[in-house]
């Protein structure tokens, strides 16, 4: 499921969408940096500050060690973002998920559980790279095919992420009735952490707001759905429990966010025009 959602994304995706990549490769680094330099420390930082037991300390590190989520593309463009400084920070940060996802975790959680490095990367290999290849070079070859049907990839794509998260929750149906509160004051937190730090650094950057707001939305969104089939397939289920609340606690959040800024954005243009 999880590879077919990937194989829908890049079939929804140009070669083109990559080309800020190459054209501005210093500002796509500062964001990659900020999302891998942010949310795994913060992950570790809020489970133990917690006093969470192991497995969801593991899981909110793992949940901070995966790329942006590819609904944080969707999300800037309602809240009238920089759409392409977001394609390009999620497509960089999920390239280069086979090493930076494991090597995280690895960090963050070795002294808690033994992390394998190498079926870890080959298995973002096989559930994230190639079916993303797959989806763009046939979105290349038959363009005018996949057209027709293309507004369809995202749905799906929701539909699975949804199914996978909800047969974690219940899976740990009787788990999660007596860590509820704990859990979702970490996933709060741990969002709140992305979203902020965000920000600041694009401040620190002396991005333009459209930017900032950008960053902001890609740290605090991360791909917890692939945190949720990579702690189900290494670990455990309650190891993917954080993974499966926080990709719906971090859409809601930034849903709320593309709202407020697309209203600002609107009431600025508004002004200025009477202004003139």
């Amino acid at each position: 499921m999880f590879a077919f959602t990937m194989l829908g994304i890049g079939a929804v995706l140009n070669f083109e969408d990559f080309l800020p990549v190459f054209k501005k490769p210093h500002l796509v680094l500062l964001g990659t940096l900020t999302q891998f330099g942010i949310m795994p420390a913060a992950g570790f930082i809020i489970a133990k500050s917690l006093n969470f037991p192991p497995q969801l300390t593991l899981g909110l590190i793992l949940t901070g060690s995966v790329p942006g989520a590819m609904a944080s593309n969707v999300i800037s463009y309602l809240a009238r973002a920089d759409v392409a400084y977001s394609i390009a920070l999620t497509s960089t940060s999920t390239l280069l998920s086979p090493i930076l996802t494991p090597t995280f975790t690895y960090i963050f959680a070795h002294t808690i559980i033994e992390i394998k490095f190498w079926p870890m990367f080959f298995s973002i290999i096989k559930m994230v790279i190639i079916p993303l290849f797959i989806g763009l070079i046939l979105k290349n070859m038959f363009k005018n095919a996949i057209f027709k049907f293309q507004e369809i990839f995202p749905a799906f794509s929701t539909i699975f992420i949804a199914f996978i998260c909800g047969l974690i929750v219940a899976l740990n149906k009787n788990y999660i009735l007596g860590i509820s509160l704990l859990l979702f004051t970490g996933i709060l937190l741990h969002n709140f952490v992305g979203l902020v730090g965000g920000y600041a650094a694009g401040t620190l950057y002396r991005f333009d707001i459209r930017r900032r707001r950008t960053l902001s939305i890609e740290v605090g969104m991360q791909n917890a759905g692939l945190g949720a089939v990579l702690a189900l397939k290494h670990f455990s289920e309650k190891v993917a429990l954080p993974s499966a609340l926080f990709a719906t606690w971090c859409v809601i959040t930034a849903s709320i966010l593309a709202e407020i800024w697309s209203l600002s954005y609107k009431n600025n243009k508004y002004n200025n025009f009477k202004e003139n």
